[in-house]
């Protein structure tokens, strides 16, 4: 996956600010050392002028000037880490420093990204993607089916609520798995507190690990960014607003809870038909049932994500009240 050019342009901008920092830490050990070993500055200038005087033998047609030039160097160079550790200091103490040695901190080797480009793009995908410290705890190797009953049973299919979340994980994870491929959708709805954010998160965990780019918002907070945008003129929300477009996945969390009205309706019908035309993907969760779903949102909403979405219902008791109880069992 393609970071957009602002993101890109964000992580080069930090490589820049490394090299300046770097560039600092020399000239100030340059300078501590100048005036507490001065024999290093002499020894500096000698390489200086023996460097441009072989060079001018060379031009002139003296092919044993290199070798010579490289053997004085040497010397001189032995003097100058000779006097570095007899002053209390590394032999490279004058040496250009980096963060990253393997790619001398300009994010690329050759006309590769190095390894720590993708860890920096990582970090910033997390950052923009507001879910950073969630994702440390809710993640497909955290994920626990023993919270969901084979006692519990949805009347209207007959399947157990174990059952049912076995499926739903194993959709979540082809989700993830096979992402890139084509534009994916998920529809996740059911009873509080039964899995929903949670299986969300694992797809975005594994997605932003792999440099996709994941952008969460409760529903009520997307909606307050597409307002302040709208009527607000807040560059802030507009920037983001346009993140919302184009991300790799954008999960809605909790659809249903904000106040639906005539804006609410539009934006989320503009918002997801204008992501399916830029063929990015987009995980919806709800604790509304279809029958109200589609009341708050219009049929034609409705429409477009039962064709567009794979619709997973989980069904089960609240994990939250679950997990307190088995936690002081354990205790």
């Amino acid at each position: 996956m393609a970071l957009t050019n602002a993101q890109h342009d964000l992580i080069m901008r930090s490589y820049e600010e490394k090299q300046l920092r770097n560039q600092t830490i020399l000239l100030q050990h340059y300078k501590e050392i100048y005036e507490k070993i001065p024999e290093i500055k002499e020894l500096e200038n000698s390489i200086s002028f023996l460097s441009v005087q072989q060079a001018k033998k060379l031009l002139d047609g003296d092919e044993g000037a290199l070798d010579q030039l490289r053997t004085q160097i040497y010397e001189l160079r032995t003097k100058k880490s000779l006097l570095l550790r007899n002053g209390g200091y590394p032999a490279d103490y004058l040496e250009e420093v980096y963060e990253c040695p393997l790619c001398k901190d300009t994010g690329y080797i050759g006309s590769k990204k190095c390894a720590c480009f993708k860890k920096a793009a990582i970090e910033l995908l997390y950052a923009q993607s507001n879910l950073k410290e969630i994702l440390q705890r809710e993640n497909f190797s955290t994920f626990r089916l023993d919270y969901y009953s084979d006692n519990y049973t949805d009347p209207r299919t007959g399947r157990t609520s174990l059952a049912t979340m076995k499926e739903a994980f194993a959709v979540c994870r082809q989700f993830a798995d096979n992402f890139g491929e084509e534009p994916r959708n998920l529809f996740l709805y059911g009873d509080t507190g039964v899995g929903k954010t949670f299986l969300s998160n694992c797809i975005a965990k594994e997605l932003i690990d792999r440099t996709y780019s994941v952008i969460y918002f409760t529903a009520f907070e997307l909606f307050d960014i597409f307002e302040k945008s709208k009527f607000g003129k807040d560059n802030a929300a507009e920037a983001m607003n346009a993140h919302i477009f184009d991300c790799d996945l954008l999960i809605i969390d909790d659809l249903g809870t904000e106040l639906p009205n005539s804006f609410t309706i539009s934006r989320l019908f503009l918002c997801l038909n204008e992501r399916m035309l830029r063929k990015k993907s987009t995980i919806i969760s709800t604790n509304l049932s279809l029958d109200t779903f589609v009341e708050y949102y219009s049929e034609r909403t409705f429409s477009r994500i039962t064709s567009n979405y794979k619709m997973l219902k989980l069904i089960g008791d609240d994990i939250r009240i679950k997990k307190k109880l088995m936690n002081r069992e354990e205790h």
